[in-house]
């Protein structure tokens, strides 16, 4: 694996010395830098793979268009043109989004503070203000250690002061999902700027705009996410809690999806939203009483052939599913076919027999009038059906055992059954694929009533561990 790193100044000048040196023509000389700095272990991923020819011979190494760009923005700055600024900051957001080596370089040589300081002279000019909020966005695209607090102070002046207007609103949004995606301080600091409630009332407040309405429900999904891995501890809970009891998400959400039933991407997004806010047992059973079961339950019968939609449907059921009395209502509304049919559909999808599979086991779990109904409907052969197909995926392996080892854990009868469609000799060769399984493959392999070799790692004595 690629551990080194090198500058930008340090890669364009070799393929500058190849051409100088070696007589080489343009491209043969950025391909052998590549192979060069790669047979070497040198990690490429932040470096523009691009040659720049040099306008005279005194120059040491051209500049690459955006940081161009950035000169003559931090210009239009000094000189308080704010035309100029706005031009600029439209041509450097497009550069940026050429990729993370333009972004990345760009951020190497102080553009945050330009930007932040073109932002400042927009506040308050719409069209220059949309440019500022496009590139800081652009900018700050997989870079959120940029942002600082004076920046965090003008996304929420951005938010707070164009409430209805949508499009800058959208604007403002994408830029604080960038900022606070992996990155756990940004998105606590953010959080209590009141970020939480700009969000929820540009749902509310625009309800009816598709594009705004994936942008925030994707927004307030990445405030419960816990990817910081700088951070041992995140606030992930926290905010969900928040914006299901300060903001009233959860009942948000689902009266939005219902102005949706023709956007399958919108509807995605607000499943998606609706799994990651349910963290306590009475979410749960919210998201039924505000009548998002029923309606989640219609979506999945209606878009059966629409795979990342049913991908989320099955995702959200499995969340929900985490509260006992939930479990009971999604199975005798008939849900458990539902799954079913979307794994026997979609048998080619992984995350589609994976989410299918959670969620099976989850409703499986200390059920056993549960297990009798998805034993009927074909949810152990379901299960077994996605082991065979997806055998080299560790979560749909995991998750499938974790299906046959609930449904017989408690009702032994129908671990004979279970045995004759062949369970055994997948689970085992999961067992073996796949160190994850090891633990659930056991357990089901046990409860299937199959001999299981378990080894004692500790008898309780004293004496170094014996492996």
């Amino acid at each position: 694996m690629a551990c080194k790193w090198i500058s930008q100044e340090t890669f364009d000048g070799v393929v500058q010395e190849n051409i100088a040196e070696f007589d080489m023509e343009p491209e043969e000389a950025l391909n052998e830098a590549i192979q060069q700095f790669e047979s070497q272990g040198v990690d490429l991923t932040n470096i523009i793979k691009a040659v720049r020819l040099q306008s005279d011979e005194n120059e040491v190494a051209p500049k690459h268009d955006i940081l161009l760009t950035l000169e003559s923005l931090r210009k239009a700055v000094e000189t308080c043109s704010v035309s100029g600024v706005s031009e600029f900051l439209v041509q450097f957001g497009d550069q940026c989004k050429l990729g993370m080596a333009h972004r990345y370089l760009a951020g190497q040589k102080s553009a945050y503070p330009v930007v932040l300081e073109a932002w400042k002279m927009c506040d308050g000019e719409r069209e220059a203000l949309l440019n500022a909020l496009y590139a800081m966005s652009a900018l700050t695209d997989g870079q959120p250690d940029l942002l600082e607090g004076v920046g965090q102070e003008l996304l929420i002046r951005s938010l707070q002061n164009n409430l209805k207007d949508a499009e800058v609103t959208l604007f403002a949004i994408r830029l604080a999902r960038h900022v606070c995606l992996k990155h756990e301080q940004n998105r606590q600091d953010l959080v209590k700027a009141g970020i939480l409630r700009h969000l929820a009332q540009a749902i509310s407040h625009h309800g009816t705009d598709p594009d705004l309405v994936r942008e925030a429900c994707s927004a307030l999904r990445i405030m419960t996410f816990d990817d910081d891995i700088r951070v041992p501890f995140g606030h992930a809970h926290d905010h969900a809690k928040m914006i299901v009891l300060e903001h009233a998400g959860l009942k948000l959400l689902i009266e939005a999806a219902k102005g949706f039933t023709d956007n399958n991407l919108v509807l995605s997004e607000l499943c998606s939203t609706v799994a990651r806010l349910c963290v306590r047992n009475e979410f749960c059973q919210d998201v039924v009483d505000l009548g998002g079961l029923n309606f989640m339950l219609a979506l999945l019968a209606d878009c059966i052939d629409h795979q990342e939609l049913v991908k989320q449907v099955l995702n959200a059921i499995k969340a929900i599913a985490g509260n006992d009395d939930v479990k009971d209502a999604i199975v005798s509304s008939g849900g458990t076919d539902l799954i079913v049919l979307a794994m026997t559909r979609h048998l080619s999808n992984t995350q589609i027999c994976d989410q299918g599979c959670a969620a099976l086991a989850m409703l499986a779990l200390r059920k056993p009038e549960n297990c009798k109904v998805i034993m009927e409907g074909g949810g152990a052969l379901a299960a077994l059906q996605a082991m065979k197909a997806h055998p080299k995926d560790a979560s749909v392996q995991k998750q499938a055992c974790m299906v046959i080892r609930n449904l017989v854990s408690r009702t032994r009868d129908y671990s004979q059954p279970i045995l004759e469609m062949g369970a055994e000799s997948l689970i085992l060769q999961a067992r073996c694929t796949h160190k994850d399984c090891d633990d659930v493959a056991k357990a089901a392999l046990r409860d299937l009533g199959c001999k299981v070799e378990l080894r004692e790692l500790w008898t309780g004595q004293k004496g170094s561990l014996v492996h």
